[in-house]
Formats: structure tokens, sequence, C-alpha cells
């Protein structure tokens, strides 16, 4: 089970810090230097979002449909739209 951090309350924009420093992952950071971004899986199966080089910044909370509706758009190569040069 994932994480649940010190804090009572866990909101979208919290500071990532109140959700501990355990749990988080950077599986796809590859060479560029660690600067990527971080997730956690919290205990209730939503998921913490951060910034790798801003670690007691703010954490973006996704609950689990929203985050599988992402991974499986991201899969279908909804999301390739992020990744085009101009």
């Amino acid at each position: 089970m994932g994480h649940t951090g010190h804090t009572r309350h866990i909101y979208n924009g919290m500071p990532a810090k109140d959700l501990g420093t355990e749990g988080w992952q950077k599986p796809w950071s590859g060479t560029n230097g660690g600067s990527c971004v971080e997730a956690m899986k919290l205990g209730d199966g939503r998921v913490a979002l951060r910034q790798s080089t801003d670690p007691e910044g703010p954490a973006l909370i996704y609950t689990t449909h929203e985050f599988e509706t992402f991974l499986r758009g991201a899969k279908q190569g909804v999301a390739d739209f992020l990744l085009a040069s101009d």
C-alpha cells in the first residue's frame, strides 16, 4: 500500500513535504540527471505528483480514475501533442 504522510487532510496543491519522504518514485527519470516528475500512490488509491527539483513544492493529487484515464490516453498517443515541436 502507498504512503499517506502525516497530514490529516490530503488536498491538491498541498506542500509535497507534508506527504513525507518515503514512497516517492521516479521510474521515468532516465538520463536527465534526475530532474523529473515523481509519483506516490497514496493509501486511499489516489496518486500524488511532484517536481523532483522542488520536493517541498506543491503536490498535485489525482483520483485513481483520473490517473488511469491519463495513463490510458498517454499510451494511446493522445498526449503526443505535448511533445510536438512548433
